[in-house]
């Protein structure tokens, strides 16, 4: 945003959080409430041009037609699950992919969105990870993925609608990390809760991290949204083998960010847990657990893995996630268990960019 400012370029004004935008407003000679006026307009659906906002001085529109844009996603690629979820890949600007997933329930629609390009934090257990890191998303590329799903779903017949029409609850659980991301992340929040902007509610929002811990603190500092840690283990030699990023932050240093973490009473941090078969699922590791977390205000989200095709990990037992479960309910925690959505479809974070692309960009031999 700030480059093309400085080149003169027409700015996209998704990119401006509501103080950003009146400045940029100010700068164009024009009253601060101009800004008030634009975001009004600029996160309803069907507003593709700025002649629909009428509102504004017709002079004023002319301006703001050589000077911004109003970005958006061409149609996207999407699979639907037998379950109702639906997966998006996105293309962006400069051609890169990048993907969500909606998943509904009766009362509902929960939309995982991606931060970045790629993942530099190389997870074994994640497709995302074995594709590497490209770029940062925007925060116009991070927010027109919630107004994307938002007008798919809009545009959806009720009778095929498993929840209901509108997103109601974001988690930056996607592709990325997000605090890799932290500036444009912070932004896109502040846009998503704006109350003339997407107007969610902080309470509905989960940003999750696999723990940059310098910045976990800034984080919870500048934004009150909901916190969730990918912990899936509190044996270092075991979460280093499958989290590279627990050698520069191991989990003693982790949790106690954790501890430090400045979070409103009554709210709780997310921890969440994959459980791979073999590696991480046994009692010994739930009572790990259970005494690792001990004095940190936590639930706990438990996953059985979604295997995914070239990856050497496999889910365990519902058995075995019932007894780990029931473990840290005897240690008095909150523990729930996370279906897992979209079996039948590119489901694994990265799939559907990965097929995607390849649609797009047919490899040549």
């Amino acid at each position: 945003m700030a480059s093309e400012v400085e080149n003169g370029l027409p700015v996209d004004l998704k990119n401006f959080t509501q103080a950003e935008l009146t400045a940029w407003v100010e700068g164009l000679g024009q009253p601060a409430f101009r800004a008030r006026q634009i975001l009004g307009w600029l996160y309803r659906p069907g507003i593709t041009e700025f002649s629909q906002m009428t509102d504004l001085a017709r002079e004023f529109r002319l301006l703001l037609e050589k000077k911004a844009i109003l970005s958006r996603f061409p149609a996207p690629l999407l699979e639907k699950a037998a379950d109702g979820c639906v997966k998006f890949a996105f293309q962006l600007a400069d051609g890169q992919l990048v993907e969500s997933v909606l998943i509904p329930e009766a009362e509902r629609n929960t939309l995982c969105i991606s931060s970045q390009v790629g993942c530099a934090m190389g997870c074994r257990f994640c497709h995302t990870g074995s594709m590497g890191f490209s770029r940062n998303l925007n925060p116009a590329e991070i927010v027109n993925q919630v107004v994307a799903v938002r007008d798919y779903l809009l545009n959806t017949p009720p009778s095929e609608r498993p929840g209901p029409e509108r997103v109601t609850n974001v988690v930056y659980m996607g592709m990325g990390e997000p605090l890799q991301n932290l500036g444009n992340v912070l932004s896109s929040l502040s846009i998503l809760t704006e109350p003339r902007g997407l107007a969610l509610a902080n309470r509905k929002i989960t940003v999750s991290t696999c723990g940059i811990v310098p910045r976990m603190r800034e984080f919870g500092e500048r934004s009150p949204v909901n916190l969730a840690i990918s912990l899936h283990s509190v044996d270092d030699t075991v979460r280093s083998q499958l989290m590279p990023v627990n050698r520069r932050y191991p989990v003693a240093a982790l949790l106690q960010a954790c501890r430090d973490f400045p979070i409103a009473r009554r709210k709780r941090i997310m921890f969440e847990y994959i459980l791979l078969r073999g590696i991480n699922d046994s009692d010994a590791d739930a009572r790990a657990l259970a005494t690792a977390l001990r004095g940190i205000p936590c639930k706990i989200n438990l996953l059985a893995y979604n295997q995914c095709p070239g990856l050497p990990y496999a889910s365990p037992s519902r058995e075995r996630l019932i007894a780990f479960q029931q473990l840290l309910i005897e240690a008095h925690y909150t523990v729930f268990i996370r279906s897992s959505r979209g079996q039948d479809i590119s489901a694994a974070c990265g799939q559907l960019a990965g097929k995607a692309a390849t649609a797009i960009n047919p490899c040549q031999d």
